[in-house]
């Protein structure tokens, strides 16, 4: 049964933290620079919305699909290193309790007492020993696909919903001012929730978040009111 002394350490949430704050943020401005684009080519106000929808449901899919692949692919990583490393304890294991030792050495043990933390802990769990000191894999950070990719399309289909609604509900004339001001408040309580979370300034992360969004609205904006003027 594991000890706990009464601590909380952030990087227990940093894995499903990534994937949530990455998700909003992509739902957030994507659909957000997505319904700025089509109304400055002067969309009807039906078509913006229906851009909207298929915005969220294409964004969200297609973030499931990427973060459950590339997440994936780190797990695959992982289990590769452990099951050579579970071979290696098997072919040479006073070996690889001088490789531990070695570790414990490097970072500050006396030779000695590495010595004795390694076959210590390798008698406790080899392989969890040489994971954790050795490939850097540990429990809190391990890779988790379906978490990964679940928290990305949900976090994502939130955040686009919110300029979505706005833009349900606004009048056409207002719309672009509307639906690219509140998008702004919505990612600048992102930024400054996700930095709170994390440990970070508040300021600084809500201040870094809404810059880029203002900057990939405005871009996008033009790109639309460009390609409607020459269409």
């Amino acid at each position: 049964m594991p000890i706990s002394n009464g601590e909380r350490h952030r990087t227990k949430q940093i894995g499903w933290l990534r994937a949530a704050v990455l998700g909003a943020n992509d739902g957030i401005l994507s659909t957000a620079s997505l319904v700025l684009g089509v109304a400055a080519a002067h969309a009807t106000h039906s078509n913006v919305l229906v851009a909207g929808v298929a915005g969220l449901v294409a964004g969200a899919m297609s973030m499931a699909a990427g973060e459950y692949v590339s997440v994936h692919s780190q797990a695959d990583t992982e289990q590769a290193d452990l099951e050579r490393e579970r071979k290696e304890l098997k072919a040479d294991d006073e070996g690889e309790h001088k490789e531990l030792a070695a570790i414990y050495v490097a970072r500050g043990l006396d030779p000695s007492l590495a010595k004795q933390v390694a076959q210590q802990l390798m008698a406790h769990d080899a392989l969890g020993a040489h994971a954790r000191d050795e490939l850097g894999i540990s429990k809190n950070l391990h890779a988790r696909p379906i978490q990964a990719a679940l928290t990305s399309a949900g976090s994502f289909a939130v955040g686009a919903a919110m300029p979505l609604l706005v833009t349900a509900v606004v009048p056409e004339a207002s719309l672009t001012y509307v639906v690219s001001g509140t998008s702004l408040f919505f990612l600048a309580l992102l930024g400054g929730l996700a930095a709170q979370v994390g440990g970070a300034g508040v300021t600084v992360g809500a201040v870094r978040v809404t810059f880029w969004g203002a900057l990939a609205m405005a871009i996008t904006a033009g790109v639309g009111t460009l390609f409607g003027t020459v269409v």
